[in-house]
């Protein structure tokens, strides 16, 4: 394998069945569109790239989820840093005192990445050790949450649950989860109507314990657009007014902050989701923006287009960059602190109190991927969409917006993929063996969060990277009989 991309059966694990179909098809739609752009690949060795995201692996795992070292190299986060490239790398130095974790290449190269508290683990830029901004303290306003009934707290009712739920059958569906031990399943659990009704964690994982979730962050990064757009800071359906495509004249200028969400911005980058990547080409952009140590706000707007906006779906981390890119701007021209907005805006709303999300060395949150919260966080996100926004009796998201994100996008739709909406996957193609009204956060290593609507149901799953093949397998199964332990509505 070259370059030691990620194995396929890791990176698409999760992606459905029929955006891996038609590659044909895809390739020569999307060719008889694309502009005469050129492509100027990231720059730097991709050894010392897979040596960065190892680095800030190992340091989120030892301290954000409390995991040994030893464990976090064998099964955690190949998407950065392929396991096969591992051998080649230094073993990694955990400097316990200063909260760093050093990663030293065959030349002598040393890549680092710092614990900043509430800002998590982040990666320095190749040759230096400072940072370009000041880490904050993000304090919750939430009480302790062992006295606070759920869903803001973690007091269980006493009660018994209804009678017309299956208990038997959703306790057998949530052992199937963690079926076999290599699928490496860390917290599974469900909610039915709001109510925590199966719920199980492999070792060493609390009910507290921030799990790596990757792209499960891209739904949190639509969360807080939204969240701006109910406040009035932007219409989903204007221009995206990202500061570098304000020339006269610029194509991009085009782009709809709907186009963004919708990962349809057109914007010329390699990722390995492309239907025509070459692992034997240059390092992919798409991954660059978690490992680089750059500006990823800027690298991002500096991309050309590849098409025009919204005509071709493809899944890159461009776009959700921007999106966070439009919230830093809306905040900050409001007057607002960035790095606390998401606790604000969202978190202690809905009583999440574990997520940490990571940011560049600039300061911009990457919530493209580089985020980590425990199981009943994600079920708590999962809520707020299966409630249409409103939480405790307060509209969170506009009207309107749960129906955006969960429906597919046009240009999806005329791939003839019906399984990507607003920064979260829909089952469209009927992979995931529930009806498809569902849709879904995914995230890589085998991070899920179904939203069923009509059953009303919330189904996390999360788990060690290296356990994501036999982890999605054991889902599917999991969530056939999940449907079947509670009524439709």
């Amino acid at each position: 394998m070259k370059r030691g991309f990620v194995p396929a059966a890791l990176l698409f694990a999760l992606i459905p069945a029929c955006a891996r179909e038609s590659r044909t098809a895809l390739i020569a739609r999307a060719k008889s569109l694309e502009l005469s752009t050129p492509y100027v690949p990231p720059p730097g060795d991709p050894l010392e790239h897979h040596a960065a995201g190892l680095a800030k692996i190992i340091c989120s795992a030892v301290f954000i989820t409390d995991l040994s070292p030893e464990f976090a190299v064998e099964n955690l986060g190949f998407f950065t840093a392929p396991y096969e490239e591992r051998a080649k790398l230094g073993k990694p130095v955990i400097d316990r005192a200063r909260k760093a974790v050093h990663v030293t290449l065959p030349n002598g190269i040393t890549r680092t990445a710092l614990y900043l508290g509430d800002q998590g683990c982040v990666t320095l830029p190749a040759g230096k050790q400072a940072l370009s901004f000041t880490p904050e303290r993000v304090t919750s306003r939430l009480p302790d949450p062992a006295t606070q009934p759920w869903p803001m707290g973690d007091v269980l009712p006493a009660d018994p649950p209804p009678s017309e739920l299956d208990t038997a059958r959703v306790r057998r569906a949530v052992d199937i989860a963690f079926e076999p031990a290599e699928a490496l399943t860390a917290a599974c659990v469900v909610t039915w109507k709001g109510r925590i009704v199966g719920e199980r964690y492999g070792p060493g994982i609390t009910a507290r314990t921030p799990l790596e979730s990757w792209s499960m962050g891209k739904s949190i990064t639509a969360t807080l657009m939204g969240i701006l757009i109910r406040q009035g800071a932007y219409d989903l359906w204007q221009p995206a007014p990202v500061p570098q495509w304000r020339q006269p004249g610029d194509p991009r200028a085009k782009i709809r902050i709907a186009d963004l969400l919708n990962m349809s911005s057109g914007l010329r980058i390699r990722a390995p989701q492309d239907p025509d990547y070459d692992p034997s080409g240059p390092y992919p952009d798409h991954v660059y923006l978690y490992t680089g140590g750059i500006n990823s706000f800027q690298y991002a707007a500096t991309r050309p287009l590849q098409w025009p906006p919204g005509t071709v779906g493809r899944y890159r981390n461009t776009d959700p960059v921007l999106v966070n890119y439009l919230i830093r701007l809306a905040v900050e021209q409001r007057g607002e602190d960035y790095l606390s907005f998401p606790r604000r805006a969202l978190f202690d709303k809905l009583g999440m109190r574990s997520v940490v999300i990571e940011t560049d060395p600039y300061g911009d949150f990457l919530t493209q991927g580089y985020d980590f919260a425990a199981a009943r966080d994600w079920a708590r996100l999962g809520n707020l969409y299966l409630q249409d926004g409103v939480w405790n009796g307060e509209r969170i998201l506009p009207e309107g917006f749960v129906r955006f994100v969960s429906t597919v996008a046009p240009a999806w739709a005329a791939d003839g993929r019906p399984i990507y909406g607003g920064f979260f996957w829909i089952n469209g193609d009927g992979d995931l063996p529930i009806p498809r009204d569902a849709y879904f956060m995914a995230g890589a290593g085998g991070q899920l969060t179904v939203i069923i609507p009509s059953h009303d149901l919330v189904v996390v799953r999360q788990g060690h990277y290296r356990g994501a093949g036999v982890g999605n397998a054991s889902l599917k199964k999991a969530l056939a009989v999940l449907v079947t332990a509670v009524p439709a509505r």
